[in-house]
């Protein structure tokens, strides 16, 4: 006979300190990613306790922010729970003032937010942000049939300039322990084999 057990809880995290927001509103590097996270975070510290159950669930928005820091669209991509969706919205609404953007342009991102007794928003690393985004890929052999093959070169990938790199690597933040030990296991998830374990 199964035993009746309470439900799995966690608590909400904190809300990111004036600190943090002040160093996210610095961090341009990769679509504003600290930014982003800390955008995450703030929402996330809003929605209260996640409790083991039916309301427990993941929501997937669309956001864009001006330049001085207010919300300019909140779009539901997709979501697993009314409640959870309810919950992302109104901590929004309800979020205090963020500072500009760290652009000074608009911030237009996706941002999932998980409101799970197990699971919570892994914090990034940021030692390779001034490493540059790999080329989009483009199939080579493509060919409809018809119209005469040509053939597409990928292009190089672009390196920055000595000087740039420097002031890059200037403004990385140091990795937190957290982020390191999140980075390893999102890379076992992807590249790990059960092979390994043989």
């Amino acid at each position: 006979m199964p035993s009746e057990r309470d439900p799995v809880f966690m608590e909400a995290p904190p809300a990111p300190s004036a600190q943090e927001w002040a160093l996210a509103a610095g961090y341009s590097l990769k679509n504003s990613k600290r930014y982003r996270y800390t955008w995450g975070q703030q929402v996330r510290s809003m929605m209260g306790t996640a409790i083991e159950g039916p309301d427990q669930g993941v929501v997937r928005f669309r956001i864009e922010i001006a330049p001085e820091g207010t919300l300019v669209r909140l779009e539901t991509l997709w979501t697993t729970s009314a409640k959870a969706e309810s919950l992302a919205r109104k901590a929004v609404e309800n979020m205090p003032s963020l500072p500009p953007t760290p652009t000074g342009r608009p911030l237009i991102f996706e941002k999932t937010i998980s409101f799970q007794p197990f699971a919570q928003d892994d914090a990034p690393i940021y030692k390779y942000d001034c490493e540059p985004d790999p080329p989009g890929f483009s199939n080579p052999f493509v060919f409809d049939g018809r119209s005469p093959p040509v053939a597409t070169v990928q292009p190089p990938e672009e390196e920055l300039a000595p000087l740039a790199l420097e002031d890059c690597l200037k403004q990385l933040p140091q990795d937190s322990f957290e982020g390191e030990i999140a980075h390893d296991q999102r890379q076992l998830k992807q590249w790990g084999s059960s092979q390994l374990a043989r």
